[in-house]
């Protein structure tokens, strides 16, 4: 059975989706808190024949080991977290307990049910394998040039990418030190349907849709590597199953925006799908005082995951960002 920590959550969710449609016979056990950020409305069709769910924190030990002794879990893909930066910047303490204690929570709940030693497997599981799923946010920030790759020095700026890039830390030593199997993977910014409001292509969608002010912040000019989640599910599921023991996989789209760029093709779309009487849906674009220690740039160089497991992203930015729009606009 493969434990899916924050399976009901945006990128979680669409993980589960995936290995119920390839995997189907492939038990799982979905672990999620159900805060704010996750909707148990996308997991509930799939519950049932193999597909089971529980509420609870990856910080509660009692009910992660509990979890490890009653279902043999033989698998975990580590997705639960706290990742919205400027919710970090106002209450960092949840990002400390979240990411980096119950990650820690977790792989010694792992390292237990799986190891009799250090670097000794207990029989039945040689297979058994950690996927800790990450954020390129914890290599800082880039210039103009140049791309994160698996070689990029950790250079964390806020919180969020702190806590996160102290799990993948915690991951790193499991491997080092007791051997546990495992491989992380570092993804860019993800889009797609079931995201959070709160994320910036929600916000700027529900923001036209409402007639309201869209607040872009600073020059705008920051730039992320946008990848359409269900691309990112693939390819999470990809290094799972092949991935090099020990490994760290950079998962990119290769679709670079800025965020006033972005907010610009956004509001082109709308305007050719959904017209306002209001008039273009650009007007309503108002630059806002930019947060604390916001990064420039992210930019991921992807070949590694594409030479060595022979995946690349398929979906176009455009359509995924249509499709995204679509599913948006319906809520």
């Amino acid at each position: 059975m493969i434990l899916i920590t924050g399976g009901a959550g945006f990128i979680g969710s669409h993980v589960v989706a995936h290995f119920r449609q390839f995997f189907p016979q492939t038990p799982l056990m979905i672990l999620d808190a159900l805060t704010y950020a996750s909707n148990y409305a996308t997991v509930k069709p799939y519950i049932g024949l193999d597909c089971y769910f529980t509420q609870g924190s990856i910080g509660d030990e009692a009910l992660v080991r509990g979890l490890f002794d009653r279902h043999d879990i033989r698998h975990v893909i580590h997705l639960a977290a706290e990742s919205h930066v400027d919710n970090s910047i106002h209450s960092p303490g949840i990002f400390v307990d979240t990411n980096v204690r119950g990650t820690f929570v977790l792989l010694e709940a792992a390292r237990a049910h799986w190891m009799q030693a250090p670097h000794q497997v207990k029989d039945g599981y040689a297979d058994s394998r950690f996927h800790h799923v990450s954020t390129d946010e914890v290599y800082g920030s880039l210039g103009d040039t140049g791309y994160f790759t698996e070689a990029s020095p950790y250079q964390p700026n806020s919180p969020y990418s702190a806590t996160k890039a102290a799990s993948d830390f915690l991951v790193r030593a499991a491997f080092h030190t007791y051997g546990l199997n495992v491989v992380t993977t570092n993804c860019s910014n993800n889009y797609g349907p079931h995201q959070h409001s709160e994320k910036l292509i929600p916000t700027i969608v529900r923001s036209a849709k409402q007639w309201q002010r869209i607040p872009i912040y600073g020059s705008g000019k920051q730039t992320r590597d946008w990848l359409y989640v269900s691309d990112h599910a693939g390819a999470i599921e990809r290094v799972f199953h092949h991935g090099q023991s020990g490994a760290t996989y950079l998962i990119g789209g290769r679709n670079e925006r800025s965020n006033l760029e972005l907010a610009h093709l956004i509001c082109s779309i709308l305007d050719s799908k959904y017209p306002s009487s209001n008039g273009p849906y650009s007007t309503l674009i108002e630059m806002v005082s930019d947060r604390p220690g916001h990064d420039w740039r992210y930019a991921i160089n992807p070949e590694f995951i594409e030479r060595d497991l022979g995946w690349v992203a398929p979906t176009d930015f455009e359509w995924g960002l249509s499709e995204t729009i679509d599913w948006l606009w319906a809520q």
